[in-house]
């Protein structure tokens, strides 16, 4: 169980570099298109790029926002039930979220097909939309495994 854990972790601290990594290039760019236009002089496909490039990192940092618990929770009626009915209700919980994130990994990956098919690019830089809806729908089908692990984590001793 313990290896399971660390691997989920190690994977989502790598996908979570991976977005620090692109968030610094896109301040980077930004900044540098912002200096450019001054001098009359941007840089062509910036708002793509930007676009692109926050999708991606959103779909990056999910599973370790989930895996470490720093999004917002709304624990103050779930904290008032037993220990038992706590456990329960987040278990359920992340079933539901491995149900959604499931279906939309799927429609993703569907979605990234359909785009890649009809030859669908950017308008600017004719960049093609499809590696973007894989690696979201991908990050989705990581975002379950996540999950599933939490769910480990709750029923065994590892439970905060």
């Amino acid at each position: 169980m313990n290896t399971l854990f660390r691997t989920v972790d190690i994977v989502c601290k790598f996908l979570s570099a991976i977005a620090g990594i692109i968030l610094v290039f896109m301040m980077l760019l930004t900044v540098a298109d912002v200096i450019m236009r001054t001098a009359n002089r941007p840089i062509i496909g910036t708002y793509e790029i930007v676009s692109f490039s926050g999708a991606v990192v959103m779909g990056l940092i999910n599973p370790l926002t989930s895996w470490t618990r720093n999004h917002i929770f709304a624990d103050f009626l779930i904290d008032r039930l037993s220990v038992k009915a706590n456990k329960a209700f987040k278990i359920g919980t992340r079933c539901l979220a491995i149900g959604l994130f499931f279906m939309i990994g799927l429609e993703l990956v569907k979605f990234g097909g359909h785009l890649k098919e009809a030859s669908e690019v950017s308008s600017t830089l004719a960049v093609p939309f499809y590696p973007i809806a894989y690696g979201i729908g991908v990050s989705a089908f990581i975002q379950c495994i996540v999950f599933v692990a939490d769910i480990l984590r709750i029923t065994g001793e590892n439970h905060e």
